[in-house]
């Protein structure tokens, strides 16, 4: 759940020629009537030790000072909420009951926060609260119900203050919320459950990582599969027909729509599919299709293997929970962000174990397949959320098998988005204001192709400009691609694209926190 909450305005100031009236009726209910607490034509001071809400009423603990000095505590019900240390004003009409004039009950809301000052809690910081009260405000004719709420806060320089809010999504009481600040009057909700997905996404990764394993060791197998007998089925054969089927080539890789259908088909979107409703089986879909594989090879095993129970638990039971594939379209998730697990995945190879059989093998190698596709899911999770300058980060890693003549490369592929948050602070002036608006694409590639050799692309387009370094781990490809580096920067000039760095490296690029191309190093007048 997430949403807007609103700061509520301050309050007006009454004239100063008003005089202090008494509120009409029972405002504060004692739940043990006191006789004589304040004499007749007194009032005292009590301030709000505790505030808690039951149903519709609030249940107050107040310390109550006398004009003599003498202090006691009384428990109250009110038909209002006062926060944790409002000081009020208050007289005795009845031993049952107190009753504050309407300059104190107004001054009242002074103790609630009544705006954020961006200039101490600046926009995109992180608030955490807890609520201790909501009410469903009036709703007139036609207009959705607002939740009214206060929220004590628990971090930054403003502990223990309290905040005054209105949501359109009531905040269920005693719970602990999240939430950024966009203005000096609006928030925006977080739940605190995106806290502990990301904590789960990063233990979940941990574990994909220590059990994936790469692709090109099962599809080698797969290829070389012997024509059905009793040992490979037909619908085993059928199975594997079809997953080699759907693997693209590099002339398919070529073309947008080519291209576009393949990333639609790595594996990274079969959960979204099945939660809109698609039928995974009108198109091919590697995760899928490997989920099929597994299904067919199951009931093959020997019964006196225990292959099953291991597969059902290191695979088929590690299917990615819903959370994650919603958590794809979530941005905003601020919970410290861990390191990232690391781009491109290294190359891993099973080993076969003694004494098994082809379909164990088999089986063995389309789990660590499915683990290794569900490792760059879980990957693009923890890159997703906010930079450190409030900037929407959204990232989308995955692997594709490319046909090259005979062989299969997989090609791993990053893409990631950055784009400015919906409000920017109304006081703030940068000379790049229209920079900063254009959302910013990452593209990072990782492939090792004969007789090339591994190669890593990092590129990065705004605006109409691109720029991109290129790494070869072989000398003679280094010195290659280099030679051919002009001819590359023209057909992005006369695709209408300005052209900024561009050159090739020997090696890999380097690892660590600044592995990442820095902010805007495009040369805008290239």
């Amino acid at each position: 759940m997430t949403g807007e909450m609103n700061i509520l305005p301050m309050p007006q100031t009454p004239p100063a020629t008003a005089r202090p009236q008494v509120i009409s009726g029972e405002l504060l209910k004692l739940l043990t009537p006191v006789d004589g607490l304040i004499a007749a034509g007194q009032s005292a001071r009590a301030e709000v030790l505790s505030l808690k809400q039951a149903d519709q009423s609030f249940e107050l603990l107040l310390k109550v000072t006398l004009d003599s000095g003498r202090q006691t505590t009384v428990q109250a019900t009110s038909a209002q909420p006062f926060p944790q240390g409002t000081s009020l004003a208050v007289v005795q009409p009845s031993a049952g009951n107190l009753a504050i004039t309407v300059q104190q009950a107004i001054a009242s809301s002074v103790a609630a926060l009544t705006r954020i000052d961006t200039a101490q809690l600046p926009v995109g910081t992180l608030l955490q609260g807890k609520v201790l009260t909501a009410q469903a405000l009036p709703q007139a004719p036609g207009q959705p119900t607002v939740y009214r709420s206060l929220v004590t806060l628990l971090n930054t320089a403003l502990r223990g203050s309290t905040l005054t809010l209105d949501s359109p999504q009531p905040l269920r009481i005693g719970t602990l919320l999240s939430a950024l600040v966009q203005d000096t009057q609006t928030l925006k909700f977080l739940p605190l459950s995106s806290r502990q997905e990301q904590l789960a996404v990063s233990q979940q990764l941990a574990s994909q990582q220590s059990r994936q394993g790469s692709l090109d060791g099962l599809l080698k197998l797969l290829q070389n599969l012997p024509p059905a007998t009793d040992q490979t089925s037909a619908d085993l054969r059928a199975a594997v027909d079809k997953l080699l089927a759907g693997l693209p080539d590099a002339q398919q890789l070529s073309t947008p729509r080519g291209l576009a259908q393949a990333l639609a088909n790595s594996g990274a979107f079969l959960e979204a599919k099945l939660l809109t409703g698609q039928n995974p089986t009108l198109a091919p879909d590697l995760k899928g299709d490997l989920l099929k594989l597994i299904a067919q090879l199951t009931p093959g095993l020997p019964s006196s293997t225990s292959f099953n129970a291991i597969i059902a638990a290191n695979t088929l039971a590690q299917a990615l929970p819903n959370f994650v594939r919603n958590a794809l379209g979530t941005l905003g998730q601020v919970s410290a962000k861990p390191v990232p697990g690391g781009f491109p995945l290294p190359e891993r190879l099973l080993q076969s174990l003694e004494g098994e059989g082809d379909l164990e093998q088999l089986l063995r190698l389309a789990a660590a397949a499915v683990s290794r596709l569900q490792s760059h899911q879980l990957s693009s999770l923890e890159q997703t959320g906010l930079t450190d300058d409030g900037r929407l980060l959204s990232t989308w890693q995955l692997e594709i098998p490319m046909r090259n003549l005979q062989d299969i490369v997989p090609l791993q592929v990053k893409f990631q988005r950055e784009e400015a948050p919906e409000k920017e602070p109304p006081d703030e002036r940068r000379d790049n204001e229209r920079e900063r608006k254009q959302p910013l694409w990452r593209v990072d590639l990782a492939f090792d192709l004969e007789p090339l050799g591994p190669l890593q692309v990092q590129a990065q387009l705004t605006g109409g400009s691109l720029s991109s370094h290129l790494w070869a781990k072989r000398p003679y490809t280094a010195e290659l691609i280099e030679s051919h580096l002009h001819a590359l920067r023209q057909r992005l000039l006369d695709a209408g694209l300005n052209v900024g760095d561009l050159d090739c490296h020997l090696g890999t690029p380097p690892q660590g926190t600044q592995t990442r191309l820095e902010h805007r190093w495009v040369d805008e007048t290239a």
